[in-house]
C-alpha cells in the first residue's frame, strides 16, 4: 500500500472518529460543562443574594440597635425625671408634716405654759391664803372667800 492510500484511510478513520466524537461525545461533555457553568453562576447569584441579604440584615440590626438605645435612653430620662419628682414631693411631705410637727409641738408648749401658770397661780393663792393665815393667825375659810381667790388668781 501506498502512503497516498494509508493517508486517505486515515483521513476517512479520522472523520469518522470526528464525526462520532461530534454526534455521541461532545454533546454530553457540552451539556456536563453548561450544567456546571449555571451551578457556578446560581452559586455566585445566591452568594450574592446573600451578601445582600447580610448587608440588609446587619442595617436592620444597627437600626434595631439604635431604636433601643434610644428607648433606653429615653426611658432613663423618665425613671431620672420621676426620681426627681418622688424626691421632690416626699421633700414637700416631710416638710408639710415637719411644719404640723412644730405647729402640734408649739401648741403644746402654750398648753404647758398655760397650764404652768395656772398651777403657778393655784400655788401662789394658796401660798397666799397660807399667809394670810400665818398674818391673821387664824384659819381662813376658802369657801367663804372664794371670790376673793378668784379675783386673786386672775390678777397673776
Amino acid at each position: 500500500m501506498s502512503i497516498t492510500g494509508t493517508l486517505i484511510v486515515q483521513m476517512i478513520v479520522f472523520l469518522i472518529l470526528v464525526g462520532f466524537t461530534m454526534k455521541f461525545v461532545w454533546p454530553p461533555i457540552t451539556a456536563a460543562l453548561d450544567e456546571r457553568a449555571k451551578k457556578i453562576a446560581e452559586g455566585l447569584a445566591a452568594a450574592d443574594k446573600a451578601k445582600s441579604e447580610l448587608s440588609a440584615a446587619n442595617q436592620r440590626v444597627e437600626a434595631e440597635l439604635a431604636k433601643s438605645r434610644t428607648e433606653t435612653a429615653a426611658r432613663l430620662a423618665d425613671a431620672e425625671r420621676r426620681a426627681q419628682a418622688i424626691i421632690e414631693e416626699a421633700k414637700g411631705r416631710a416638710s408639710e408634716e415637719a411644719a404640723k410637727i412644730v405647729a402640734a409641738a408649739r401648741a403644746e408648749a402654750e398648753q404647758q405654759t398655760v397650764k404652768a401658770r395656772e398651777t403657778l397661780r393655784e400655788q401662789v393663792a394658796v401660798l397666799a391664803v397660807k399667809g394670810a393665815e400665818q398674818i391673821l393667825r387664824k384659819e381662813v375659810n376658802a369657801g367663804v372667800h372664794a371670790d376673793l381667790l378668784r379675783r386673786l388668781q386672775a390678777e397673776l
